[in-house]
């Protein structure tokens, strides 16, 4: 287990105009400063398409907590059963979260299932209406919070799904899964349709102003190696306060979240390196990830930190 504090940001960078537009003016003096201080980790660092599974960050918390990274096979369900202290049986689990497709002539966006509305009383009201459909499938769903359930079957063993956060607030067609292998998720999720259209529960909801539950998303799925890894003694620490703003696009918000990590959760990194205590930080984007740790250093690496410092500016195009 490693002591290494280590500080894995996602949403660092885009290439979306607005992102430019706002790096442009954007001061990060801590993150410059550590940068400065830091080795590149090729190890840690990746690059893919905007279109893969798994994004950057998932991928690079995967490899920091001994799971696979393969592209849309981190078994993310079977982990988190694992840290709620359920044994290990060797079955394939994925999460499944209920949420609404929005359908237009060019579009199937995905609403976030966070704005739904839903609580623990009607997810469980509508685990119970959809279970049936999946356990013909062989597929058992059982509840885990309002907008995510846990579902086990010999579906997942093998199935690269997309993370959710791949596919907020955007069309869901370029993240489906295999369609012959996932035959049996794309004629569930025309029934699940077809059920909830329909449906009491969505009438009842239309009656209190509340959106409809049209859909789901299948994600984290797989089964966990064996042995499991045993959890990080020094998790990373990854915050979330960049990914909203990015997610909607609101380039203002996320240049002040940004501003606000850099005073914050940055500067302490900045402030353990300088006492000489080991770090790793991995800035990640749509594409890739770059992680730089700390490591002892070629005379040449050090006067080059010195003349010709590294900073942000020089990293977020590789993200």
């Amino acid at each position: 287990m490693s002591d290494t504090h280590h500080l894995l940001i996602p949403h660092a960078a885009s290439a979306a105009e607005g992102c430019q537009q706002a790096l442009q003016g954007l001061a990060l003096p801590h993150l410059d400063r550590l940068l400065a201080r830091l080795s590149p980790h090729p190890a840690a660092s990746d690059s893919a398409e905007e279109t893969s599974f798994s994004t950057p960050h998932e991928r690079a918390l995967a490899r920091a907590l001994g799971l696979p990274a393969q592209d849309g096979r981190t078994p993310w369900a079977a982990w988190h059963r694992h840290l709620q202290g359920n044994p290990a049986d060797g079955q394939a689990w994925a999460f499944v979260t209920p949420c609404q497709w929005q359908v237009s002539t060019d579009h199937v966006t995905l609403r976030d299932p966070a704005q739904l509305g839903l609580d623990e009383a009607a997810s469980r009201a509508l685990l119970a209406i959809v279970a049936p459909w999946f356990a013909e499938d062989g597929i058992a769903l059982h509840y885990d919070e309002p907008t995510r359930w846990l579902a086990s079957g010999p579906l997942f063993a093998d199935l690269a799904t997309a993370s959710l956060e791949r596919v907020l607030l955007r069309d869901v067609r370029a993240w489906m899964p295999d369609a012959k292998q996932a035959r049996t998720l794309h004629r569930l999720h025309s029934e699940m349709q077809m059920l909830l259209y329909t449906h009491a529960f969505n009438d009842e909801r239309t009656a209190r102003g509340l959106p409809l539950v049209n859909s789901f998303w299948v994600h984290g799925t797989g089964a966990l190696p064996q042995p499991a890894p045993a959890p990080a003694a020094t998790p990373p620490h990854m915050p979330a306060t960049l990914r909203d703003a990015a997610l909607r696009e609101d380039w203002r918000a996320w240049a002040q979240a940004w501003a606000a990590l850099d005073a914050g959760p940055v500067a302490d990194l900045l402030r353990q390196a300088e006492a000489g205590a080991p770090v790793q930080l991995t800035l990640c984007g749509e594409r890739g990830a770059a992680a730089f740790h700390s490591a002892p250093r070629s005379l040449a690496q050090r006067f080059q930190s010195l003349f010709r410092p590294q900073r942000f500016m020089d990293v977020r195009n590789q993200l």
